[in-house]
């Protein structure tokens, strides 16, 4: 482990009272958030800034994290998001030369709790086998007792809305404004690399803030709809799920990703749950149902759509499924243009294998106009 001299002592607690002890890293103090796992090996500086993980505090399952440092350039977002990192070994010095800053510098500029030497194998295996659950951090305090009573204090991620806090306050553009294939996005908390996918497909896209209305999003003439991924839970946004279902009545082209299809699913009458532990990580196989081909994935999430609730809604369809465990992975509407996937088609860490789904909208797009 990556020891420095001047490391003070740290304590992670988890809800159901187990305790773990480590070194501090990054800034000293207390954070608080739903624990949850990501088993990538590469790419935490974009998993660190994913507004989907606004909220929560993750277990980095990979045994160095911080080797090759930061870049400004490999970001989802203009800050980091996580409330907490824990790790086995957080590294200070890295090796690559193109690399802008320690990760430990990164960090403590962006106020983030952490802790390192914890056996994150142990503790990846706690929470597949018991599930996600809050947890506190703390390099200023490690009196357990008192730990207790402030972590009893947090709210649980089930029922929360969260995508009002990390949406954009203003709308702004990217892409060609001369260019037809205008995509209005509603952001949730949207990845850049989500925008740059469809900016490189020669969109023009406008993102609006989580709250704007259909009306407001008409005033941009938009050819299709992109509906973002972000945290929180599905089922607590009664004002998306209003938009998303006014969003279907254009009968335009529309695309949703991740809390996105959550929104798509729940628009359509069917229902959303928490799952056990959540799926997070580069490399989840999913089938493609109408191709029969498979793809690795990119996933994020913590909350997905129930298959049960499908007889509620018949005219949607199953298109993707995790292979690891038969959860709904796609859907399309029947009667609609309208489709969206729970995982990360932009794959930013990750395999590219699933970013024909964005050749897919464009091209719906394209046919519309014509």
């Amino acid at each position: 482990m990556q020891t420095h001299s001047a490391q003070p002592p740290a304590v992670l607690l988890l809800a159901d009272g187990t305790v773990h002890y480590g070194k501090a890293f990054g800034k000293i103090g207390t954070a608080t958030g739903e624990i949850c796992f990501n088993t990538g090996m590469t790419g935490y500086q974009e998993v660190f800034t994913d507004p989907s993980y606004y909220g929560q505090i993750i277990i980095m399952n990979s045994v160095h994290i911080g080797n090759y440092g930061v870049k400004d350039d490999e970001v989802e977002s203009e800050s980091v998001k996580i409330r907490g990192l824990i790790a086995r070994n957080l590294e200070e010095q890295f090796s690559r030369k193109l690399a802008n800053a320690s990760l430990e510098t990164y960090l403590q500029m962006n106020n983030i709790v952490c802790i390192e030497g914890v056996d994150t194998r142990a503790l990846v295996t706690h929470v597949r086998q018991n599930g996600a659950m809050n947890c506190i951090i703390s390099s200023e305090i490690l009196d357990v007792d008192v730990l207790k009573k402030m972590l009893a204090e947090v709210p649980n991620m089930d029922g929360l809305e969260l995508a009002s806090h990390v949406t954009t306050k203003q709308p702004y553009t990217l892409g060609d404004e001369k260019s037809p294939i205008r995509i209005a996005v509603l952001d949730f908390g949207t990845k850049q690399h989500i925008l740059h996918c469809m900016v490189q497909r020669g969109a023009y896209v406008k993102v609006f803030p989580a709250k704007t209305g259909i009306e407001e999003l008409k005033k941009f003439n938009p050819a299709g709809y992109f509906i973002s991924n972000g945290p929180g839970d599905p089922a607590a946004m009664d004002y998306a799920i209003a938009t998303v279902k006014d969003v279907l009545k254009e009968n335009k082209p529309t695309f949703g990703i991740c809390l996105g299809h959550q929104l798509l699913a729940l628009a359509s009458g069917v229902e959303t749950f928490k799952l056990h532990h959540g799926h997070r990580g580069l490399n989840h196989p999913v089938k493609n149902l109408v191709t029969g081909l498979c793809e690795v994935t990119t996933q994020n999430h913590g909350f997905g759509v129930n298959p049960e609730t499908l007889k509620n809604a018949p005219q949607v369809e199953v298109t993707h499924l995790n292979l690891n465990d038969n959860s709904i992975e796609g859907i399309r509407i029947k009667d609609k243009p309208a489709f969206s996937v729970q995982y990360h088609p932009e794959s930013t860490p990750g395999p590219h294998d699933s970013r024909y789904l964005f050749d897919q909208f464009i091209d719906m797009i394209r046919k519309s106009l014509n």
